[in-house]
């Protein structure tokens, strides 16, 4: 199960994401961001995923494509590191083994 919250703010528009990040609910987070950029008259798109508490590796293709197209994305502790792998995966380095 997902949810997916719409936070509106003066400078930023925020898209708190709880739950599982999985199919089928990848393409509701994708549908809720392609939306949410929509009309954003200046304000940054914040995706809130510090209550995620899975994901798949379909849910990672999605955060990927967030990242490319620069959205900024709010990360608990284990979504850090989550992160932190699919940037090292975009960039084509292997893992830091000291790291892991």
């Amino acid at each position: 199960m997902l949810k997916i919250t719409v936070v509106e703010e003066t400078r930023q528009r925020r898209l708190r994401v709880e739950g599982r990040l999985t199919a089928p609910w990848t393409a509701e987070l994708t549908s809720a961001c392609r939306n949410a950029r929509k009309d954003l008259r200046d304000r940054k798109l914040i995706v809130d995923l510090r209550d995620l508490t899975a994901i798949s590796p379909e849910g990672e293709d999605v955060l990927q494509q967030m990242m490319s197209e620069h959205i900024k994305l709010l990360c608990g502790v284990y979504m850090k590191e989550v992160v932190r792998q699919l940037v090292r995966k975009t960039r084509g380095n292997p893992p830091d083994p000291a790291n892991e």
